[in-house]
């Protein structure tokens, strides 16, 4: 079977797309349960109710060093859900939950382009304000508008072999709701619970994430020096 391939800004590029270096950052929040789905009503989803009201949000700065759409940093929201179909509850429902990209700023116009044109991401254009140092923070802005201040605390490592994992996530864009087939590997991970401070910001994705009751007390945070990924076809289910 030949490989698709879309051209974006006059480059051929060949799926899957493949992200040979980047680094994460991610802080995991339990959340009301029906705020979330308000959130993602007009996507069709459903929200992965992994304990009685609750559903978990997921905040994830990435920093991608070398891959095939570019040099970049990228912020995202996404909200845990069941796959199509699925009404499953309980904490078991989440191995088989999906991520529904809800935000997803970016500081690079070639990876905004193909973003939403393959994958019907909600790409926007940001700027990023990195600190690194004995706490790594950031800050991402939007129209000259704070969505986001995000500090975290350097975690435990976590003595693993490195482990290649398949997951989805969910995009909703132009009426249609789509879902990408992703790998990844993580290495060099450290983790904690708690572990990173939220500031909010003027944006109105600032005041969404504040309909989820942030900023509050993360599940977990962690940190990855060392992601590989790769990435799919969108396919369409509704």
């Amino acid at each position: 079977m030949t490989a698709s391939q879309h051209t974006i800004a006059g480059t051929v590029l060949t799926m899957p797309v493949r992200i040979r270096q980047a680094t994460q950052r991610m802080a995991m929040f339990s959340v009301d349960a029906d705020a979330a789905q308000r959130l993602i009503d007009y996507s069709g989803l459903r929200v992965c109710r992994y304990l009685p009201g609750r559903a978990i949000v997921v905040l994830m700065l990435m920093h991608y060093i070398d891959g095939d759409l570019g040099r970049y940093h990228e912020f995202g929201t996404s909200v845990m859900v069941n796959p199509p179909g699925s009404s499953a509850t309980g904490p078991r429902a989440l191995r088989e939950a999906g991520a529904f990209i809800h935000h997803l700023p970016v500081d690079q116009a070639f990876t905004l382009e193909a973003g939403t044109k393959i994958w019907g991401y909600p790409k926007v254009m940001a700027d990023f304000t990195v600190r690194e140092g004995r706490k790594f923070g950031f800050d991402c802005s939007v129209d000259g508008q704070l969505v986001i201040g995000m500090e975290f605390r350097r975690g435990l490592p976590l003595r693993l072999t490195p482990r290649h994992q398949a997951q989805r996530s969910f995009s909703h864009r132009d009426g249609v709701t789509r879902e990408t087939a992703f790998e990844h590997t993580l290495d060099g991970v450290h983790t904690r619970f708690g572990g990173v401070r939220v500031r909010l910001g003027d944006h109105p994705y600032a005041k969404e994430l504040a309909s989820l009751g942030l900023p509050k007390r993360a599940i977990l945070s962690s940190s990855a020096d060392h992601v590989q990924m790769t990435f799919g076809d969108a396919q369409e289910i509704s």
